[in-house]
């Protein structure tokens, strides 16, 4: 059951993504603003404000599922037997991860998006350590943080229908297109404005590769399936991060400057987009081998 018809997959999704990020802003923002000036809100002190800002993030989540939960139609699930629900999750792990040599075309995206998006992960993981490796204030960090996930709002929505336009497989070339740019671009920074620069450069894309990948992927597995084919796809998600980090720290041993760490994540973009061109986007779902 999908929430959406397939003609617009590629738009539902950059709207989802893109409303995460305005969301995830608004909220970043106020608590920012409460640590910095926590006599303002109420606080005694910056502690007190960034202890806070667990707790208003948990209610943020709360309230914002609840249109989730009330209001989206879910279909019944099947009756499990009386294994307990973390063996039945295992047991379907399994049996997807046996079913996806006779989905090809999923295989390949799947591989393909766990490189890069592992890059895509990394660049949000090291960003502060790298910036903090330049030297660079804490106040331009914040902003280079605000900057991504304000810039993400508009460009992931755009995004969304420029995959309904030319097919989400270009638009998730054009993202990493851009990564690429990005990673040649922070081997060389030198002053904050670049940090700056680099930051919305990555703002405009990061939805939009997250949003197509995801739209992308729905057009891919089959209809009947796609709840465990979901999952296996949110796992890799979750597994992102793990080459790039290691190959970040070798570059800059290597080099011998953090700069050209960044070149590293080159590697992963490349190696993604090009499993990426082996997979056929096309209007229906995959089906098995014969």
């Amino acid at each position: 059951m999908y929430v959406a018809p397939p003609s617009r997959w590629h738009t539902v999704s950059g709207l989802g993504f893109g409303l995460g990020y305005l969301g995830g802003g608004l909220l970043y923002l106020g608590c920012v603003a409460a640590a910095l000036q926590p006599q303002l809100f109420g606080f005694s002190d910056s502690t007190a404000a960034a202890l806070a800002a667990f707790v208003v993030t948990a209610l943020w989540w709360a309230l914002f599922s609840l249109p989730l939960l009330l209001w989206v139609p879910e279909p019944e699930p099947l009756a499990g037997g009386n294994e307990p629900a973390w063996r039945q999750a295992i047991t379907q792990l399994r049996i997807t991860m046996r079913m996806l040599p006779d989905y090809r075309p999923v295989a390949l995206f799947l591989l393909a998006y766990w490189l890069y998006i592992d890059g895509v992960g990394t660049v949000i993981r090291m960003a502060v350590a790298y910036g903090r490796a330049l030297g660079f204030e804490r106040s331009h960090l914040i902003l280079a943080l605000l900057l991504v996930q304000f810039v993400g709002f508009p460009a992931a929505v755009a995004f969304g229908y420029l995959g309904a336009r030319i097919g989400a497989r270009r638009g998730i070339y054009i993202g990493l297109g851009v990564y690429i740019l990005v990673c040649s671009w922070g081997a060389f920074i030198r002053s904050p404005w670049e940090f700056f620069a680099i930051a919305v450069l990555i703002g405009l894309v990061q939805g939009g590769v997250q949003a197509l990948s995801r739209s992308l992927y729905a057009q891919l597995i089959p209809a009947e399936k796609s709840g465990q084919f979901f999952g296996f796809y949110n796992l890799m998600g979750k597994f992102a991060a793990l080459i790039g980090p290691p190959l970040f720290g070798l570059f800059g041993a290597w080099f011998g400057d953090a700069r050209y760490s960044m070149l590293a994540l080159i590697l992963l973009f490349v190696a993604g987009g090009l499993l990426l061109a082996r997979v056929p986007e096309q209007p229906g779902q995959s089906h098995p081998r014969p």
